[in-house]
């Protein structure tokens, strides 16, 4: 029997046992195992053509597609590390991650090239386009000369002679870039062997088999849903791939019409299906699984789902970039512990400790600490923040992940989310760095002092509320803030409540008060 030690063999096993079933369905289309193998070869090939390497960074700036799925797989299969970067992202942010990266190539789609054209990136060597784009521009992204060609034509009369990935499981597979408590976005080296080895732990809690459908509405740039195409495509299921859940209706057709095992959802996605009076009249009867991650569930909606899909096993789960996922609550303890988040995964060991790095006692409030193959690399070029969060272990050849985040176990070992050590909000199932968003307002001339800050909302988990003092005779209006924020933040991080006041609670320090604001 194989084994899988490499991301890409996910998808290379799948295409020699699965050859001609359908993999992936996304706009109508389908694709088998077989299709989706032949157009990652010719596109790992041009890589390699344009002597891409082991070790090499390239980046995927696309909506979810199949190009985007392609694009994955040709990365790993050239060795080098993809890094999925969120469609919505704008120039100066998209600049920061090409140049901290060093990334030497951009596989995109037409409607971004205005975006990839904007930026300065010395080490960016070819951008691959799919689909139409403004041709007069192909040779020349200022101030650098990069050529710019054909995704498409690659796809369908590329050559197939790649050799195989020169890869071994402790190499970089992926770099994932999160926000961070200082507004600088970290990049989290994830080696093949920590993405496996999380894939092989999930699928196994999931009970995944060869006959799953699963549906995605996540972006592939957020983990929980890059991580549905590869279990998807570790055990041989089928994916249907959609850009995002913006039209409620249409997806629960698609669940029928597709006979869908399993949907991955957050919050947000569970609270607008609760929202539809109707939902109840659907034929939902095919659904296995329900998973929730990024922001617990109110229990209020965990037993609204229940009652809804009785017939489906609902999972709440807790996880974090840097390690992909820490536990599951499994089904039949739902309704017995509905706040808790569960257990560690399979092949993982978690514990709590206080501020002594002593492990706590059952009911004590202390760091959740993470011990696994699926525990990052570390950060990107960031040692001092890497030794923040990954430290030596009760054995001295190991690191473990300290988490930033405070729990409390049960007398039966079960976990409980109590509070962040830091400020991010978790917006949507995103991770949303307050400091970025500061720095934006910062930008806009008139407004003297912001603070931002995370408030309960039913549908996203926390809605982002900007607190802002203007200056003196400054005429600034709401939706002159929301404007600007717009046109440098990424759709999920505009602020959804804007509020002025004369001025901001500070301590003794000078420091803003963030707590008094929320």
């Amino acid at each position: 029997m194989k084994r899988h030690t490499l991301v890409n063999h996910f998808l290379e096993f799948s295409a020699e046992k699965f050859s001609d079933k359908v993999a992936l369905v996304h706009e109508g289309q389908r694709f088998t195992y077989a299709e989706i193998e032949t157009m990652s070869k010719r596109v790992a090939s041009a890589l390699v053509g344009r002597n891409v390497s082991k070790g090499d960074r390239v980046a995927v700036f696309m909506d979810n597609s199949v190009e985007a799925v392609v694009s994955i797989f040709a990365a790993l299969k050239a060795g080098a590390a993809f890094m999925m970067i969120n469609p919505t992202t704008k120039a100066k942010k998209l600049e920061y991650i090409l140049n901290n990266s060093r990334a030497r190539i951009i596989l995109t789609q037409g409607n971004r090239m205005d975006a990839v054209r904007s930026v300065e990136c010395p080490s960016l060597e070819t951008v691959i386009c799919t689909g139409q784009w403004d041709s007069s521009h192909d040779s020349s992204i200022h101030p650098f000369i990069v050529p710019c060609i054909s995704f498409d034509e690659i796809v369908k009369s590329g050559s197939e002679r790649a050799a195989a990935s020169p890869c071994i499981d402790l190499d970089l597979a992926a770099i994932i870039y999160t926000s961070g408590s200082t507004g600088t976005p970290k990049g989290v080296m994830l080696s093949h062997l920590n993405m496996v080895s999380a894939a092989h732990s999930i699928t196994t809690y999931l009970e995944n088999n060869e006959d799953d459908i699963i549906l995605n509405v996540m972006p592939l740039s957020f983990d929980y849903g890059l991580y549905q195409i590869l279990m998807g495509f570790l055990i041989g299921g089928r994916v249907i791939l959609e850009k995002s859940f913006t039209y409620p209706y249409q997806i629960i057709r698609k669940m029928i019409d597709e006979r869908v095992t399993g949907f991955p959802g957050v919050p947000t996605v569970f609270t607008l299906i609760l929202q539809m009076k109707d939902i109840h009249t659907y034929d939902l009867s095919s659904l296995r699984y329900i998973t929730n991650t990024a922001a617990a569930l109110p229990v209020k909606h965990i037993m609204r789902l229940r009652e809804l899909f009785p017939h489906a096993r609902l999972y709440s789960m807790y996880g974090l970039t840097e390690c992909k996922r820490v536990s599951y609550l499994p089904p039949e303890e739902v309704e017995k512990r509905p706040y808790s988040v569960g257990r560690g995964m399979p092949n993982e060991e978690v514990y709590i400790v206080n501020e002594k790095d002593e492990r706590v006692a059952p009911g004590e409030i202390g760091e959740l600490v993470v011990r696994g193959a699926n525990v990052m690399m570390g950060y990107w070029e960031m040692p001092e923040e890497t030794e923040k969060h990954l430290k030596t272990g009760k054995y001295p050849h190991e690191k473990v992940l300290y988490t930033g985040d405070l729990f409390r176990l049960d007398e039966e070992g079960y976990l409980y989310f109590v509070a962040r050590k830091d400020d991010i909000i978790k917006c949507k199932g995103e991770k949303v760095s307050p400091k970025e968003i500061e720095n934006v307002l910062y930008s806009l001339d008139g407004i003297l002092e912001a603070s931002v800050v995370g408030v309960p909302d039913e549908i996203s988990g926390q809605a982002i509320k900007a607190c802002v003092v203007l200056e003196k005779n400054s005429q600034l209006s709401e939706k002159d803030i929301l404007r600007h924020c717009a046109a440098h933040l990424e759709t999920f991080m505009i602020p959804r409540y804007i509020e002025f006041a004369p001025s901001l609670p500070k301590t003794e320090s000078g420091k803003i008060l963030k707590r008094s604001l929320s």
